[in-house]
């Protein structure tokens, strides 16, 4: 496939590349998928998340850590749809967080696009930075860096 073309996995295409699963699956979908580039999770933030129950019921706000993770979770996606050796074979983990900032709350309601793109990457690991908005407005940014399960 031409690293032109732009693909859309949804909800039963992401769960063929990544392990994760409900509860902690925290993407719904992967758009602008460019191999080994670049990918967009979408996540609908809603308020029966189980994290809202307790973060906090007075005023619902998505942990900025679940925020990391999601976007964590769209570049496993972007490496596994890459490299189709590693679909249903290997598992992409978080091994750094580095330079993260949280601009806005995240609350119920949000639709977080979550822009990831690869930094470097050699052999098992890569390096990525990441950016979630919100209607055009920045929520969080980070860099992270992941390593491929040999």
């Amino acid at each position: 496939m031409n690293n032109s073309k732009i693909v859309t996995l949804n909800y039963h295409e992401i769960v063929e590349l990544i392990p994760h699963r409900y509860p902690f699956l925290l993407i719904d979908k992967v758009e602008e998928i460019i191999r080994n580039e670049s990918a967009v999770g979408i996540k609908n933030v809603t308020v029966n998340e189980n994290f809202f129950t307790g973060h906090f019921p007075e005023f619902p706000v998505m942990p900025g850590v679940l925020i990391v993770e999601a976007m964590a979770q769209t570049a496993a996606c972007l490496i596994s749809f890459s490299n189709e050796k590693l679909q249903k074979k290997k598992a992409v983990f978080l091994t750094s967080i580095d330079n993260t900032k949280f601009k806005k709350m995240t609350t119920p309601g949000n639709v977080l696009k979550l822009k990831v793109k690869v930094i470097s990457s050699r052999k098992n690991f890569y390096k990525f930075s990441g950016t979630a908005y919100s209607e055009d407005e920045i929520m969080a940014t980070s860099n992270f860096s992941a390593m491929i399960q040999s």
